[in-house]
């Protein structure tokens, strides 16, 4: 069986942990392989209601080995409450189905703080952070100054080595912001109450991955966020601070001669987007209420209301494009059945020039949608579980997004549960 990632295609919030929790089944691995505790993946099963920040979403399957990748920010704190929060809940969590790189960089305690230092720093004109370190934790990765997991395992090492790191960052947070700085009796309290507690599940995982795939073991990839806050493909500056594509997921799982031939990217059946920068499409006022209630559109990591808007096919080609989709799965299109017509956007104007080609992100600013409509189909879709059941309207409006996207969409969910899914790769075959 082919490896497979699972990637979001827009602005991140597509339903990717749905869809994880969902193809599982049929693999025997899952690794998270960028990104930290600053998205979550909403999973619904029979333990009850998860948003997953940092736990892999295949975590409820019975057999598949999760596994947080090197390329992952490592928040143990956070880590170690969501593992709770889990086992709570009636699943098990054991070293044998949860491991942890020994590779990936711990999220220190300094990086939440300085993250909301900066924020408060920049106003109003703040990059829309979750103030979850992520920032601070990759501008210090890609500077050698954090700490590996691995190290938890050497304890006098690791305090010396703490120790240097905290006398460095304490210049910025009391020199540059002014704070008061943190205390070594602070880190040891952190290594204490949140690291130790994780120590058992750090092991080699790139070993392991290895010795999977020489034994044919099938591999998911799990991506957080999508296309457009790629840090290098995404609308700069107002990305996250890591790589959300396919092409860098073997890097970051720690498997780099991992080949993946199926790569699904998640699309919402409308625009969502958490946080600042440019939104071509955005809807205001009572039509953008009445959007963002129909699909519960929160964040489930900051719980603030997600800016919403018609489905953007410009944004959308360019994210299969830069993630090569080979297909798609295409989530929430229940939500849509109150709408008599339903806006879709077509192309951008920019100026007096009409394109379909994704702008630079200094031009988004100036682009406006070109908004064309199709027909709703205006009754409840939820318990529909074949294409040929779905009411022609239904049936026309995916069939246009696939078109003008160019990638066939093999999935289309109606509703957050597991079942709660038409697959369409049987009838296309």
């Amino acid at each position: 069986m082919a490896n497979c990632a699972i990637v979001g295609v827009n602005w991140g919030d597509e339903g990717k942990g749905r869809m994880v929790d969902l193809l599982t089944q049929e693999y025997d691995v899952v690794v998270r392989y960028q990104g930290g505790g600053n998205a979550g993946h909403t999973v619904i099963n029979e333990h009850g209601q998860f948003a997953l920040h940092l736990l892999p979403s295949g975590i409820f399957r019975q057999g598949v080995v999760n596994i947080l990748g090197n390329g992952v920010a490592l928040d143990p704190e956070n880590l170690w409450l969501e593992m709770q929060d889990v086992m709570d809940k009636g699943v098990s969590l054991t070293p044998d189905n949860l491991k942890i790189s020994s590779r990936a960089s711990l999220l220190l305690p300094w990086h939440r703080l300085l993250d909301e230092l900066e924020e408060a720093r920049l106003a109003d004109k703040k990059y829309g952070s979750t103030r979850q370190g992520i920032a601070p934790f990759y501008a210090d990765k890609y500077q050698k100054k954090t700490v590996l997991a691995g190290e938890l395992l050497y304890p006098e090492k690791l305090r010396a080595h703490l120790a240097d790191l905290l006398a460095w960052k304490n210049l910025t947070i009391a020199g540059v912001y002014g704070a008061v700085p943190i205390t070594m009796e602070e880190i040891d309290a952190w290594l204490e109450s949140c690291c130790e507690r994780i120590k058992p599940y750090i092991c080699d995982t790139g070993a392991f991955l290895r010795q999977a795939q020489k034994a044919g073991k099938r591999i998911l990839f799990e991506a957080q966020l999508g296309s457009l806050r790629d840090l290098d493909y995404g609308i700069h500056p107002y990305t996250t601070s890591s790589n959300t594509l396919a092409a860098y997921a073997p890097i970051g799982a720690g498997l780099p001669s991992a080949k993946i031939d199926r790569i699904v990217g998640v699309v919402k059946a409308y625009s969502t987007c958490v946080g600042e920068g440019p939104f071509v499409c955005e809807l205001s006022g009572a039509e953008a209420d009445k959007l963002r209630q129909a699909g519960f559109e929160y964040g489930a990591k900051t719980g603030r209301p997600r800016r919403v808007g018609p489905i953007d096919l410009v944004a959308t080609r360019y994210g299969a494009e830069v993630q090569a989709a080979t297909e798609i799965a295409l989530t929430k299109l229940d939500v849509l059945s109150y709408m008599d017509r339903i806006p879709v956007c077509t192309a951008y104007r920019i100026g007096s020039e009409k394109t379909s080609l994704f702008p630079f992100p200094a031009a988004l600013e100036d682009a406006a949608p070109v908004i064309d409509y199709m027909d709703g189909w205006k009754c409840d879709i939820s318990g529909v579980r074949k294409w040929e059941d779905l009411p022609r309207a239904a049936q026309e409006y995916v069939l246009f997004i696939e078109k003008a996207i160019g990638c066939p969409i093999t999935y289309v969910s109606v509703g957050p549960e597991r079942d709660s899914i038409i697959i369409r790769k049987q009838e296309n075959a």
